[in-house]
């Protein structure tokens, strides 16, 4: 079959690779429908990710029609349209037990990178790298998708459009987790960084869970102004002003209430520390440029709360612990547990409550996959996210 594979730092290829068999009773196959790029994407193809090998399959956010069940599948049948969670859960681990989905004992089987790592092992992602289980990705023609009774969800009838349904796969469910997890209530301000899929999604959460104002902060015209039109909130273009000053500003003085990092360990910014990141970055003096995650520590309000949805893959400098510790903040983070929060997305995307059509802004063929990840990476031709289909 075709699938878009990792060649190399920034190159990236169509080839021909084996088709996916079922390996263990509880999987099934998917002929894939679609799938979308994500920013963590950009991750693995600029090589900050430990651990890919050439040939790796990629994507981690897809939508697909059952082709083939395993023995051991209960509750799925050759035909049904289901989106899958991009991380994988065994379903009876005690992590999954207690909803921590991205936290499995027994998806990775890889663990001994990411104890190394960060003194754990977590759960397994479809294609993003060796570190989290070696899965083959989504960016191809059919997918083995393993736990399959627990990591599948229908995508109900009414909803008929697979490219906004697609985004109940990772960048609904990562946003989400941001705003629940963060703390957002009745009444909050809330501030995130990042408009892209999962920053919009996040931004768009807030507002349901009773924000009283959500202001949303990046660079790209396109993604501010979808945030905007879409997602019901305010906007920050932190080139064109004083990030800080501003939230300030909104807050009568005191900052946000919660603050949503979802950039990730690529941030860019208008200010010194971004060359010092980028520098220590590039020389692997450090693993990630952690800018948008001190600019929430520091513009949060006192006794506020930070949720960190970016990917990071090690350490950072100049970590604000200072302001985290003295100014009573509750700093938070995870991969998505998009299990306890998809089947509520689809609905939710089916009603008009979470707009996500709009995010798939270049659906593309397989074949142009190269193209798409190009266009996704420059931010040329207004590109907010580019969606595959075989």
């Amino acid at each position: 079959m075709k699938a878009l594979c990792w060649e190399g730092t920034n190159e990236v290829a169509i080839e021909n690779v084996p088709d996916p068999q079922i390996r263990n009773s509880g999987d099934v196959i998917l002929k894939v429908r679609a799938s979308a790029v994500c920013g963590s994407d950009l991750h693995l193809l600029g090589g900050y990710i430990p651990a890919m090998q050439s040939g790796d399959v990629l994507g981690h956010e897809f939508l697909g029609e059952v082709v083939e069940v395993g023995p051991g599948v209960r509750d799925r049948k050759v035909g049904d349209r289901v989106v899958v969670c991009s991380f994988a859960g065994c379903g009876k681990c005690w992590y999954c037990t207690h909803d921590l989905w991205s936290l499995c004992d027994n998806a990775n089987t890889n663990p001994g990178i990411t104890e190394a790592l960060w003194g754990s092992a977590i759960g397994a992602c479809y294609g993003y790298s060796h570190a989290l289980g070696g899965f083959a990705g989504s960016h191809a023609e059919y997918i083995r998708v393993p736990f399959a009774d627990y990591g599948t969800f229908p995508v109900p009838d009414e909803l008929d459009d697979d490219l906004a349904a697609v985004f109940a796969s990772d960048a609904g469910p990562t946003g989400w987790m941001g705003a629940d997890l963060g703390g957002v209530k009745s009444g909050d301000v809330v501030a995130v960084w990042g408009c892209g899929g999962v920053g919009q999604v996040a931004a768009r959460a807030a507002v349901l869970l009773g924000a009283e104002r959500v202001i949303s902060i990046d660079r790209i015209p396109e993604r501010l102004a979808q945030a905007e039109k879409y997602m019901g909130v305010e906007t920050l273009d932190y080139t064109k002003t004083d990030v800080g000053a501003e939230l300030r500003e909104r807050t009568g003085g005191r900052g946000p209430d919660v603050c949503i990092e979802a950039v990730g360990m690529e941030a860019h910014s208008t200010g010194p520390e971004y060359l010092y990141d980028q520098v220590k970055q590039q020389l692997r003096l450090q693993t990630d440029r952690p800018t948008a995650v001190r600019e929430a520590i520091y513009n949060c309000r006192k006794g506020g709360s930070v949720f960190c949805l970016g990917v990071f893959a090690g350490v950072v400098d100049k970590f604000p612990l200072g302001a985290l510790m003295n100014k009573g903040l509750t700093f938070r983070g995870a991969q998505q547990h998009g299990h306890r929060y998809i089947p509520m997305l689809l609905d939710r995307i089916a009603s008009g409550d979470l707009p996500t059509r709009h995010l798939a802004t270049h659906p593309m063929s397989l074949d142009e996959g190269p193209e798409g990840y190009r266009l996704f990476k420059e931010k040329e031709d207004n590109c907010v996210r580019a969606v595959f289909w075989p």
